[in-house]
């Protein structure tokens, strides 16, 4: 799927596909966390089924007011007590598939909310 928007400086996700992205024009094949400025890569490497705490503790620095957190193909919600650190903080978490996250997080950012898109990308 192709995605366009005008969303001016930082990160845009620009297309998607079953076990990649694409931001800008740089295909993302592993699991990443998306901020308005940075792509970062690793992100919870052994995939879902292996997420702990820490993986969603580790979104912290980066001070977001919401986390859209994309699980794969399908959605699929983490246990509460992985998001246990982001509740503490009065964290907004919006789970949804990888893609929908992807959208989601282009509209979010180009409106300049500080949100940071957390995605199982890789299979």
């Amino acid at each position: 799927m192709k995605l366009s928007l005008d969303s001016g400086p930082g990160i845009v996700v620009t297309a998607t596909g079953e076990g990649w992205i694409r931001v800008g024009t740089v295909e993302v094949r592993e699991n990443a966390v998306l901020t308005r400025d940075e792509v970062l890569t690793p992100w919870a490497s052994a995939g879902y089924e292996a997420l702990v705490e820490g993986d969603f503790a580790a979104l912290l620095p980066h001070g977001p007011e919401l986390v859209l957190f994309g699980s794969g193909e399908r959605q699929r919600f983490p246990h509460p007590r992985l998001l246990r650190s982001l509740i503490d903080a009065r964290i907004g978490v919006e789970t949804m598939a990888t893609r929908a996250a992807c959208r989601t997080f282009n509209i979010l950012s180009g409106e300049g909310r500080r949100v940071v898109a957390a995605l199982i990308v890789a299979r």
